[in-house]
C-alpha cells in the first residue's frame, strides 16, 4: 500500500531538487574593476630557456589517469627561473628575502607600464632610461610609491623561436634590452618601487656579465619579474598587478602568475 504522506514529501523533495539544478546563479561581476588581463606565458616544455639547450628544463609526466584512476594528475619538474617568473631578492643578495618570505603586501601593487618598443627597434641592447621614465611622468604624473614597474619592448612576439628570443651573435652572446643600472637607482632609491619586470629573459640586457641591475636591486629587496607577457594590452597606468609566485620554501625564484586588475 502507498504511503501517499512519504509520497507527496518525495515527490516534493524531487521537485525542489529538479529546480534548483536548473537556477544556475551567475558569477557576479566584481566592482572594483573592469577587466583583468594575464601577463603569463604557458608554462610548457617549448618555451625559451637561459641555456638555449635543445631539451627544456620542464618535464611533465602522468602521474592519474582518469580512465584508470578516476583523477588526472601530473608530476613536472622546472627551474625556479623558467617561463614567466619571479627573482626573488636572494636569487643575488645572501640573507634577503626567499620567494616565500616577500612580504604579501609588495605583491599587490600599483603597476606602471614603459612603453620603449620604439628605442629597442634599433637598438637590440637598449637600456631603459631615466629619460624613458620622466616621458611616462610627464604623461601620467609621479610613478606611486610602492610600484611595479614593467618595461614593455615588445621582444614577447619572438617568444615562440627559442633562437629569435635569446638572439645570439657571432659574439656568442645575447641581445636584448634591459634596466640600465642608473634607472634601477633611480626607481628605487627616488620611486620607492617593490618590483621591476620586463618582457625579456633578464632586467639586465642580454649582453651582461655581471647583472648590475640584479645585483643593486636584490640587495634593496626589490623583486623582478622576467619573460612577462601582453604588455601591449595593459594600461601604462592607473592598474593594480596581483603576483602571485609558487610559494616554494627556501626558493631563490619561481613560476609566477601575473594579473592586471583594470579600474
Amino acid at each position: 500500500m502507498i504511503n501517499w504522506k512519504t509520497f507527496a514529501i518525495g515527490c516534493s523533495l524531487a521537485l525542489a531538487l529538479l529546480l534548483f539544478a536548473q537556477r544556475k546563479t551567475p558569477m557576479p561581476e566584481p566592482d572594483l574593476y573592469r577587466a583583468v588581463i594575464d601577463l603569463t606565458h604557458n608554462l610548457n616544455d617549448h618555451s625559451p630557456n637561459w641555456e638555449g639547450s635543445e631539451q627544456s628544463p620542464f618535464q611533465a609526466k602522468e602521474l592519474g589517469n582518469i580512465e584508470r584512476d578516476g583523477y588526472y594528475s601530473r608530476v613536472f619538474t622546472t627551474q625556479e627561473h623558467y617561463g614567466t617568473h619571479l627573482d626573488a631578492p636572494a636569487h643575488f643578495a645572501r640573507g634577503t628575502w626567499t620567494v616565500d618570505q616577500i612580504p604579501p603586501e609588495r605583491l599587490v601593487r600599483p603597476l606602471v607600464v614603459l612603453d620603449v618598443r620604439s628605442k629597442v627597434t634599433s637598438n637590440p641592447d637598449y637600456e631603459i632610461s631615466v629619460l624613458d621614465v620622466a616621458d611616462w611622468e610627464s604623461v601620467h604624473g609621479q610613478i606611486p610609491a610602492g610600484a611595479v614597474v614593467m618595461a614593455y619592448t615588445g621582444w614577447d612576439s619572438r617568444w615562440n623561436s627559442q633562437k629569435d628570443y635569446r638572439n645570439v651573435a657571432t659574439d656568442h652572446l645575447a641581445h636584448f634590452p634591459g634596466f640600465s643600472v642608473e634607472t634601477a637607482k633611480f626607481l628605487v632609491k627616488t620611486r620607492s618601487v617593490v618590483g621591476i619586470g620586463i618582457d625579456t629573459m633578464s632586467v639586465d640586457i642580454g649582453a651582461s656579465a655581471t647583472f648590475p641591475v640584479h645585483q643593486f636591486t636584490s640587495k634593496e629587496s626589490v623583486y623582478h619579474l622576467e619573460n612577462v607577457a601582453n604588455l601591449a594590452i595593459a594600461p601604462a597606468s592607473g592598474a593594480t598587478i596581483v603576483v602571485a609566485p609558487i610559494k616554494l620554501e627556501k626558493g631563490s625564484g619561481g613560476p609566477v602568475r601575473l594579473l592586471v586588475l583594470v579600474k
